[in-house]
């Protein structure tokens, strides 16, 4: 197909932040994860990202969202633009990795999170058509404030193309806005982008100016015009990106509630991209699941509800205003309200996890009940064990975390501090108020500070 050029290099002035464009979210998303998704899916022969500010942290975006597409074959390259001088300049800082490419080259910018792969398709089958040596994906759009204009000589061809603050009265009237979104044959790319200047009023090297030198040499520009130039806007602001957020969630509350999902008030729900939830599940106000969350079937959300990368499956409820994260809830289980789930907290079929109970990297058994005002860290629960009122699993020792485990049946007397490591055998009791310091074996009564063993209860 063409291999593609994602330009990531900007920090995106008018942003106000110290963090690079591409990595501010968008429904949960860095914005250079949209461009990548879009490029792969028209299946590159490779894919260039030119990088510069917080280089690190971009190209671990791009290698995050290639993992996540499930599309690891795909070549990856990335250009180092050391100082920012231009669109034109940061193409020159992948030199190098052109002169590999043999078929023609997309270049798109890595802030348009509306870019579809069927666009950029057409733009190639346009390009290859017409043996053009540059084509330019332009829109008509009725205020193109920020964008350069694609300039046409009297037979309707292209002329040139102008950056906003270079144009005069007459082209800054013009409606067909250039939306740096192009296909080149290589070869005749770089030889261009060695007559580029930066005698404009930026001081810059564009990639603009590319098509207009090409043009003049006496090769084929050709222009794509697209009909949707809602699809082509990037994000030049946190207006901008505000904007999109809300477009983008409205999109898929929509595709939501169409595939089954009761929401009842969707303006006061927020549900990032990647999230995936089954029929009959019902949201009520004010829930927000973000990351690579999967919700199961017939599930309650309750108002006051933050979920954020959760596997949650079917016939799950979510009492009021819980925060659970990074966590997995199996069948049938209820958690709430005001309880958080985090750090690869698993919770059993049909267990109950109450109000004010605290579940940190533990592992919670089948119908196994914490109901009130606990703390369960790096603990392993057992099936039908049920955790009184104020019990602490005492996991930290100044130096380390250790593991509490607790086997199947037991009952867990209120107010008991497990000082960890230490493990309470199948069918024990502990005493309101124990503190218990050693095992515990099965089917034994644990009373006392510190906790001795006081009979067998079986």
């Amino acid at each position: 197909m063409a291999d593609v050029m994602i330009l990531a290099a900007g920090l995106g002035t008018r942003m106000k932040s110290r963090r690079a464009k591409v990595l501010h979210l968008l429904a949960g998303k860095p914005l250079i994860a949209y461009a990548i998704r879009t490029a792969l899916s028209i299946l590159p022969e490779s894919l260039i990202t030119v990088v510069g500010h917080d280089a690190d942290n971009v190209e671990k975006a791009v290698r995050d969202e290639v993992t996540r597409s499930r599309e690891p074959e795909t070549p990856l390259s990335f250009a180092l633009q050391t100082e920012r001088h231009g669109t034109g300049h940061a193409v020159m800082a992948a030199t190098e990795f052109l002169k590999k490419i043999k078929g023609p080259l997309v270049i798109i910018a890595g802030d348009g999170p509306l870019l579809k792969g069927e666009t950029l398709k057409a733009l190639i089958e346009d390009h290859q058509l017409g043996k053009n040596a540059a084509t330019m994906l332009t829109t008509i759009m009725e205020d193109p404030t920020g964008y350069g204009r694609i300039v046409r000589d009297d037979a309707g061809q292209f002329l040139k193309s102008v950056e906003q603050r270079d144009a005069d009265p007459d082209e800054l009237a013009i409606k067909e806005a250039a939306v740096s979104i192009y296909c080149f044959e290589v070869g005749p790319l770089m030889d261009a982008l060695n007559e580029l200047k930066d005698d404009n009023a930026q001081r810059e090297y564009y990639l603009t100016d590319v098509p207009g030198i090409l043009r003049t040499r006496g090769l084929r520009v050709g222009l794509h015009p697209h009909s949707d130039s809602s699809e082509l806007a990037g994000v030049n602001s946190r207006i901008e990106l505000a904007a999109l957020e809300k477009l983008l969630r409205e999109r898929k509350l929509k595709e939501a509630m169409l595939g089954g999902v009761t929401i009842i008030d969707p303006a006061s729900t927020y549900i990032d991209q990647e999230v995936v939830i089954g029929q009959d599940t019902l949201l009520h106000p004010q829930v927000i699941i973000e990351g690579d969350s999967s919700i199961g079937r017939g599930c309650v959300i309750s108002s006051w509800t933050r979920l954020k990368n959760v596997v949650i499956e079917d016939e799950v409820q979510i009492r009021n205003s819980c925060v659970i994260e990074d966590s997995i809830i199996r069948k049938g289980a209820s958690i709430g309200p005001f309880s958080r789930l985090r750090a690869n907290a698993e919770i059993g079929e049909g267990a109950a996890i109450g109000n004010f109970v605290e579940v940190k990297k533990s592992k919670i058994g089948r119908k196994t009940k914490a109901s009130h005002l606990s703390y369960l860290g790096d603990a392993t629960l057992g099936e039908r064990v049920n955790i009184g009122a104020g019990t602490v699993t005492c996991n930290y020792d100044g130096v380390r975390k250790n593991e509490t485990i607790i086997e199947d049946e037991v009952k867990i007397g209120s107010d008991t501090m497990l000082v960890a490591p230490v493990r309470v055998g199948r069918g024990s009791v502990t005493g309101a108020g124990a503190v218990v310091t050693k095992d515990v074996p099965p089917d034994s009564l644990a009373v006392g500070v510190p906790a001795v063993i006081k009979k067998k209860v079986r």
